[in-house]
């Protein structure tokens, strides 16, 4: 997306550093996702969870790296929706840019409910979707005030998210040492056998992925931000080491969850940090981790707010959407109320399907998220063979990345609780491309140049 015919001046005064990046896309990619989603990642797959993120690991990395090189030859502001109308044309970027759209809509739903769950920790009673009309509420009324200083805030909030997963492997280490007591019943006990591992099979396996995969969704931040780089050529280490960063503290933490609790355990109503503390006697403990992942999860979904408006003007800038999203109002802080409106008509669909299907929502919105954030990174690596000219060597990584990404993806239908998702993503990636083709067609507009030298 964006302006094709130069780089914004974002390319000449980018002021981050490589390590700086790298921190903002750890805080970024680690939210409610991983903090409540393992927890159906585990209850699918057993103690294999861990397999599944180093396969997820493994698929984001190529993709991170396609991304990243793309970016460092040509920084562009419209990062892979940009590389994708560059490879394959308009219809390509229009494609991508409204997937990225809804696949950020429907991870703000899962957000919504994740945190709606969450509270009913202290709040047993209280109806799920009331939960989440209240944060939605908040969520919104923050953009409106337009807070000055909401990215300082975010960093601020990053960090106490990434202390809540310190926390709990310090003290899970400290458990299974013995020096807390409690966890007699399962903790500290390792799998016997392959059964023990996969107790339900390759299929439980298959279906795993998707969680995983969705845990590392937001390594997109390292295109969009890339921009804001002083050396741009610096974008493929700043991914690097966020992605060795969070695969460490993800393959850590759930390792040591799975081993102090029995996988059966784990489910989608509660964090599996939490419930694998749940034997020890501490007290503070559910009450300090689940106000952090709270915290720190309605700051992500406000920013998810705040990145679906602009996207929407983005696009609508570039003739992609109607004109009018792009509109701002002058007496709201010279915000896009049109756009917000859209982004917040998404919030309210949560609700409602919080109201009418309380018990699934979470695998559901998460499934379809996950899957039309996958159909993203499937845009990026298949720009990056036009764009980047692979060869031999690159094609076959390419192609794994791309094998990956479709076993996440085909992997939702071998479980018959989160097929549904599947399928309403799929009818939402149908629906875009056919009026992207639409659009494309009746613009008549040239094809493509030549990729990049």
């Amino acid at each position: 997306m964006g302006n094709q015919k130069q780089p914004s001046k974002a390319t000449k005064n980018g002021s981050l550093a490589w390590w700086q990046l790298s921190l903002v896309g750890v805080g970024c990619t680690i939210g409610t996702g991983y903090f409540l989603g393992s927890g159906i990642g585990i209850k699918t797959t057993g103690p294999s969870i861990v397999l599944s993120f180093l396969i997820a690991a493994a698929g984001t990395y190529i993709v991170f790296r396609a991304l990243a090189k793309m970016t460092a030859r040509d920084p562009h502001e419209g990062s892979f929706c940009y590389y994708a109308k560059k490879a394959y044309g308009n219809w390509a970027g229009f494609s991508c840019g409204w997937n990225y759209w809804c696949s950020n809509v429907l991870i703000m739903g899962s957000q919504l409910t994740a945190l709606s769950i969450l509270t009913k920790f202290w709040f047993h009673t209280v109806p799920l979707w009331i939960l989440a009309a209240i944060y939605a509420a908040l969520s919104i009324v923050v953009v409106l005030l337009g807070t000055k200083g909401f990215d300082k805030v975010e960093n601020i909030l990053a960090v106490i998210k990434t202390a809540a997963i310190i926390m709990f492997i310090v003290l899970a280490f400290c458990a299974l040492f013995g020096w807390i007591d409690g966890g007699k019943g399962t903790g500290g006990r390792l799998p016997d056998g392959l059964h023990g591992y996969f107790p339900h099979g390759i299929a439980g396996f298959w279906a795993s992925l998707i969680y995983a995969f969705y845990a590392f969704g937001g390594i997109e931040v390292i295109g969009l931000m890339a921009m804001q780089l002083k050396n741009k050529e610096d974008a493929p280490k700043a991914g690097s080491i966020m992605l060795a960063v969070l695969t460490m503290i993800y393959i850590v933490s759930l390792g040591l969850a799975v081993t102090m609790e029995h996988y059966t355990a784990f489910n989608d109503k509660e964090s599996p940090f939490v419930k694998a503390m749940a034997d020890y006697h501490l007290a503070f403990f559910p009450h300090v981790f689940n106000g952090a992942i709270i915290i720190a999860g309605f700051s992500t979904m406000t920013a998810a707010l705040f990145g679906v408006t602009n996207l929407l003007v983005t696009l609508s800038n570039d003739g992609d959407a109607p004109k009018w999203f792009g509109k701002k109002m002058k007496k709201w802080k010279n915000l896009p109320l049109p756009s917000l409106g859209l982004a917040a008509c998404g919030l309210v669909l949560s609700i409602i399907t919080a109201l009418l299907l309380p018990g699934k929502i979470y695998e559901y919105i998460t499934t379809a998220a996950g899957i039309l954030l996958l159909m993203n990174w499937l845009f990026i690596i298949l720009s990056a063979f036009r764009v980047l000219k692979l060869n031999g060597g690159g094609k076959i990584t390419a192609a794994a990345g791309i094998f990956f990404l479709l076993l996440a993806i085909s992997g939702t239908l071998a479980e018959t609780e989160i097929r549904p998702g599947f399928y309403a993503s799929f009818i939402v990636m149908v629906i875009i491309i056919a009026i992207a083709v639409f659009v494309s067609r009746k613009k008549k507009q040239a094809p493509y140049k030549p990729a990049l030298e």
